[in-house]
């Protein structure tokens, strides 16, 4: 058994760790909120416009002129990794990266046998991770969460999309945690680019035919698309910065209760200690008394 001033350090210990894990919490709380109020003030208008996308791509005779839905074979692929700058949120990043990874291994294993895998990341984590697996990041945006902004996160988009229509790449995967709720977030795959026209208008009547389009159908849909793509990208940061929050609350509200229950059981342990000395030092006095007696 420990002495008494080694569990008294160690219960001093806990209560602090306690008390900073209570307000990481508090923070992370505050924060998810402001986080939770973005994402869902974004997704009907990304979701409207995703909507009025694929009713007029619906109706196109042919997908063959638009540049971002051209379809090609594969040779070269982009993995961009969403994660966070910060830890202490549980397995939120970690299971990205293990997704990524298997996103390669299992759809792109030929290409990333050939070295034509690259991995983009935003988020040290990401980056750090990585690396460590043995896997080489091709560059990283680690700026972007300060003072996250549509305009920096429509450069990086658009940037993607150069990469695509110069065939620096065939193919660009983004791997997310996406937003449920406080205590949840799924972990996605999307396919960022080429967009997939045909599986998005499979089962779409399309738009009535008593509507004029000016100048067309065509024209609208190739205005849409790079618009909708910038929107995707920064839905996707929002949802993930509101899941991190969220894993980031979970992971320390667990913290706190698992070190309240270590608080207790040392508690005890103190307790048990202090007692045993007492009933110690109690018994060498009756023994002292009872051989002066003798």
């Amino acid at each position: 058994m420990a002495s008494i001033k080694e569990i008294r350090i160690r219960i001093v210990s806990v209560t602090s760790t306690m008390k900073i894990t209570s307000a990481m919490k508090m923070v992370s709380a505050a924060k998810l909120r402001k986080a939770q109020n973005a994402v869902q003030q974004m997704r009907p208008y990304a979701q409207k416009l995703n909507e009025i996308f694929e009713n007029i791509s619906s109706g196109l005779d042919s997908v063959d002129d638009l540049v971002f839905a051209r379809q090609r074979s594969i040779e070269k692929v982009a993995i961009v990794v969403v994660t966070s700058n910060g830890g202490l949120c549980g397995a939120f990043n970690t299971n990205v990266v293990k997704q990524a990874i298997v996103l390669a291994k299992e759809k792109y294993a030929i290409q990333l046998e050939l070295g034509n895998v690259h991995f983009y990341c935003i988020g040290k984590k990401g980056a750090e991770q990585l690396k460590s697996r043995g896997y080489q990041v091709t560059e990283s945006f680690n700026d972007l969460y300060t003072k996250l902004s549509f305009e920096k996160v429509s450069l990086i988009a658009t940037s993607f999309m150069d990469k695509f229509l110069t065939n620096e790449y065939d193919s660009i995967e983004l791997v997310y945690n996406k937003f449920k709720n406080a205590g949840s977030q799924a972990l996605t795959t999307e396919q960022f680019l080429p967009v997939d026209v045909t599986s998005k208008s499979k089962g779409k009547t399309g738009l009535s035919s008593d509507y004029i389009f000016e100048p067309s159908k065509e024209f609208i849909v190739t205005e849409l698309i790079p618009k909708s793509l910038r929107i995707k990208f920064y839905r996707i940061l929002l949802e993930s910065i509101a899941s991190e929050h969220g894993a980031r609350m979970t992971a320390m509200h667990k913290a706190t209760d698992n070190a309240g229950a270590f608080l207790k059981a040392l508690k005890l342990e103190y307790n048990k200690a202090r007692q045993a000395s007492i009933t110690n030092e109690i018994l060498e006095i009756v023994s002292g008394a009872n051989a002066l007696k003798g």
